[in-house]
């Protein structure tokens, strides 16, 4: 007779709720943004750093509004192969320079197992894309760099192929994982996916580590971000990542779906009463060097 394979959920030997005695926190650096804490970490910036301009604007203005982590592309996995790939080291040495100038960490995404040293040279967190979440090879070379690491959920992933994803991770030795949710392919063409804010508090019984949520590519629609943002707030959610451009209209990517610097301000005013309602804040400003030794 054939035995019955194990649940998936266990094989979470690492990144399970019951694997510590408390909920991590993860901090980029000491006193600096963390993920999971008391305060929000809003992650902001454009989807693909055009030029030193647009990206210096864009840190100046989320910077302002209260976002501690700038969000942008360098290195772009696209679905056509002729559309722009991002500008590579050029863009991450102007993410560093944004980032530096308004006292703002860096989160970026790493396509490349090869490339996962580069990155983390100039960025304080290393993403995971949704097409690159079952990557291992890619899994294993950023958790063996050190630093934090934001999972984003697949295209069409279960929960518990996101969380073997991060045991991944984790199993090189780094549990500085955060969670992503940014919607999951529906079929219905109203929105660009299905923003899934149940598995917010779902996480919050299964894993230790934080969650935060994209609305930007949940929704694929400027006009539903905020909304969705506050409700993952709501939700629990440890942080929000949004997409935020000079000029939507003439971006190079996700114009649809990035919001102005003007409509960045007006959700971020909003934000403090519904944080507060779920026990958190807004981050406060912190001082410090962003070239200072992550804590271990």
């Amino acid at each position: 007779m054939n035995a019955r394979p194990l649940p998936p959920s266990r094989d979470l030997r690492l990144v399970h709720v019951d694997a510590r005695d408390r909920r991590s926190v993860v901090a980029l650096w000491p006193n600096g943004p963390s993920f999971g804490g008391e305060e929000l970490a809003i992650c902001a910036g454009p989807c693909a750093v055009e030029s030193r301009e647009q990206i210096l604007a864009t840190a100046a203005a989320v910077a302002r509004a209260g976002a501690n982590v700038l969000r942008g592309g360098a290195y772009k996995p696209r679905t056509s192969p002729y559309s722009f790939q991002g500008l590579g080291r050029d863009g991450l040495a102007l993410m560093r320079e944004a980032a530096d100038l308004h006292g703002l960490a860096v989160v970026t995404e790493v396509l490349d197992p090869r490339d996962a040293e580069i990155v983390a040279e100039c960025a304080d967190m290393l993403q995971i894309g949704a097409r690159n979440m079952q990557n291992t090879a890619l899994l294993r070379a950023v958790g063996e760099t050190g630093k934090p690491i934001l999972l984003k959920r697949g295209l069409a992933a279960t929960v518990d192929e996101w969380l073997l994803a991060a045991e991944y991770i984790a199993l090189t030795g780094n549990e500085r994982i955060v969670l992503c949710e940014r919607g999951v392919r529906s079929f219905d063409p109203s929105t660009r996916n299905l923003l899934d804010l149940a598995v917010v508090a779902l996480l919050a019984r299964r894993t230790h580590l934080p969650t935060i949520v994209d609305p930007s590519h949940g929704t694929g629609v400027a006009g539903l971000v905020a909304p969705m943002g506050l409700a993952a707030v709501a939700a629990g959610a440890a942080g929000i990542m949004v997409e935020v451009h000079p000029d939507p209209a003439s971006a190079v990517s996700d114009g649809m779906q990035s919001l102005t610097f003007a409509e960045f301000d007006s959700f971020m005013e909003s934000m403090p009463a519904v944080a507060a309602a779920v026990g958190r804040s807004l981050p406060k400003r912190f001082a410090g060097s962003l070239k200072a030794t992550p804590p271990s």
